[in-house]
């Protein structure tokens, strides 16, 4: 019997159930089943202390250095901003770990069924240009580790313009990690949990080296830790305020798309604790020693080298002796594994989720994949990095747009639907549906996000290099993520008071209550109705026959009534009609 080489059928169309509707609906963007349910508490917090673990994460802290401030001025900005992100990114994926849906389907409920491929579309564009940048410093790596071992690589002819952030022989080594994160990529995503761990070990050996080499080359702590700051009075104040509220901003990807990771939880409140503690303890672990390693090199060459990759082929290339390359090699090798997946958990991943949500019946989640590889490349992220200015001004702009669309969430979700979400009409563009709106957008969430982003969008235009405005408007933009997520929440409560939607008139004048574990997983057990293309029982009901209609065409809800359904305790919502 020979060997047989079958080419596997190619099939335009996610393969799917009969009866659902594909252009909303595909096995990834389902609620979690129970059995995939594995993050625990530890889960959330062993998760962020690998997940920060990437050269990326130490660039904030050192860029902050090169504008005066001391040490632990940034560090202690850095983790009061960490801080308060996280409690963002609780509230704000509570959705998640509620009813275990993903951001694309949870921003159904207040943008609209296809208004919510807006939001999506910010967030995988945002994924995107992370992931670029997390190539860039991956591509770094692989340059050092290769420079280890063969040294005339560092002599190749460079023609990358001055603006770039790689050079020539550089380059190379972004498309060979660009190369390693796709086949990655080919793994089943339950298998990914062990390599975190492997990950978080790997990363915290390559620090330890990089930390003992950069003391080693620079004779010492020596004043490091102790030199003061080379900014006084109401600039540092300002300084002070900037970068705590940028450390914040910088992690607004994070808090936009919480519910990606929380819908994995076990239970609700495992990710309470795990990423309030988890979240700003590791950063501040990994800023602490990105800004001591930064702080070494002045020392060490009377300049400050933000950077760690380039402080770490600058001693490579002046000390090129068997210890030196060794120490290198064992250090990129950590510092490329942990930038590789940082790749795949942080960025990838999500942008997996929400590109796939927005052609779902066409695009699978590997499809997603290979999207968001291919925009990794076309926007140039070499040139993103190319200097600390553009790295601060990248990531403090385009807050804007992201925090708009969670104070519309958080408003949605807290306010005017009491923590309900209807998960069968999240999944159908049924026009009786209450998240049907107006032709499948709800035109006030969109007016509050355009108030939002553009409360703030003259600060947006001076960071990106617009010239005239005045300090009052340049040091406004310091406080943009909070300023922009009240306003865009407060626009759309007033506009969804004053022209009622239909999440707003049903929970009118209840009490906050979300569904109950056993009320989710009535729906999300409930297969056989989906694979005959049904809609699902109504919660509460003891038939399959949907009667929702009653409920969401008269938007009066009359009194909660307790009631067992095959044994289970539900809530129901009974509804004069």
């Amino acid at each position: 019997m020979g060997f047989q080489f079958k080419i596997p059928k190619f099939q335009l169309e996610v393969p799917g159930s009969e009866g659902r509707e594909k252009s909303l609906e595909n096995d990834d963007l389902l609620p979690v089943p129970l059995e995939r349910r594995t993050w625990t508490f530890w889960t959330f917090n062993i998760f962020w202390f690998s997940a920060v673990g990437t050269v990326a994460n130490w660039l904030g802290g050192g860029t902050f250095l090169t504008y005066g401030i001391s040490i632990w001025d940034g560090i202690l900005c850095n983790f009061f901003g960490y801080l308060l992100i996280s409690l963002f990114m609780v509230v704000n994926g509570r959705a998640g770990s509620v009813y275990h849906i993903g951001f694309p389907v949870y921003c159904r409920s207040s943008f609209g069924i296809y208004g919510s491929l807006w939001p999506v579309f910010n967030r995988a564009l945002s994924a995107c240009v992370w992931n670029g940048v997390n190539t860039v410093t991956g591509g770094q790596c692989i340059y050092i580790f290769l420079h280890t071992i063969f040294p005339s690589i560092a002599k190749l002819p460079n023609h990358m313009p001055s603006n770039s952030a790689l050079d020539s022989a550089q380059m190379v080594g972004f498309f060979l990690f660009w190369f390693f994160t796709c086949t990655a990529l080919f793994l089943s995503v339950p298998k990914w949990k062990i390599l975190i761990h492997i990950k978080l070990v790997a990363y915290v050996l390559s620090c330890i080296g990089m930390l003992a080499l950069a003391l080693k080359t620079s004779g010492g702590v020596g004043d490091t830790l102790t030199q003061g700051s080379k900014v006084h009075g109401s600039e540092r104040a300002w300084l002070i305020v900037r970068f705590t509220l940028l450390s914040a901003a910088g992690c607004s990807t994070f808090a936009s798309n919480a519910s990606d990771w929380q819908r994995n939880a076990t239970h609700r409140k495992d990710p309470v604790i795990g990423q309030i503690f988890g979240f700003p303890m590791s950063n501040f672990i990994t800023t602490l020693v990105g800004m001591i390693v930064a702080a070494s090199s002045e020392k060490a060459y009377g300049t400050l080298i933000w950077n760690p990759l380039t402080y770490l082929d600058r001693i490579l290339t002046e000390n090129y002796t068997p210890s030196v390359r060794c120490g290198a090699a064992f250090i990129s090798f950590g510092f490329t594994y942990s930038a590789l997946f940082s790749c795949v958990f942080e960025n990838v991943l999500p942008a997996g989720n929400d590109i796939s949500s927005l052609l779902p019946r066409y695009i699978s989640m590997k499809r997603a994949f290979a999207i968001c590889m291919i925009m990794t490349i076309v926007i140039n992220p070499w040139y993103l990095l190319g200097s600390a200015s553009i790295f601060i001004s990248f990531i403090s702009s385009y807050q804007i747009f992201l925090f708009s669309i969670i104070g519309v969430l958080l408003v949605d979700y807290y306010i005017l639907s009491k923590g309900r979400l209807d998960l069968a009409w999240l999944y159908t563009a049924n026009k009786e549906g209450p998240y049907w709106y107006t032709y499948g957008c709800n035109w006030r969430a969109f007016v509050a996000y355009v108030v939002g982003a553009g409360v703030n969008f003259a600060g947006f235009l001076n960071n990106m290099g617009v010239k005239g405005f005045s300090t009052g408007v340049i040091r406004s933009f310091y406080f943009a993520f909070i300023t922009t997520g009240c306003a865009a929440g407060l626009t759309y409560y007033l506009l969804a008071t004053i022209f009622p939607q239909p999440n707003y008139k049903i929970n009118k004048g209840t009490k906050f209550r979300e569904w109950t574990e056993e009320e989710v997983e009535l729906y999300v057990a409930g297969s056989e109705w989906r694979e005959k293309g049904e809609m699902p029982p109504v919660i509460g009901r003891g038939d399959s026959t949907p009667e929702l209609g009653p409920v969401y065409g008269s938007g009066v809800v009359e009194d909660v009534d307790e009631k067992k359904i095959e044994g289970v305790s539900t809530a129901v919502l009974e509804a004069r009609n």
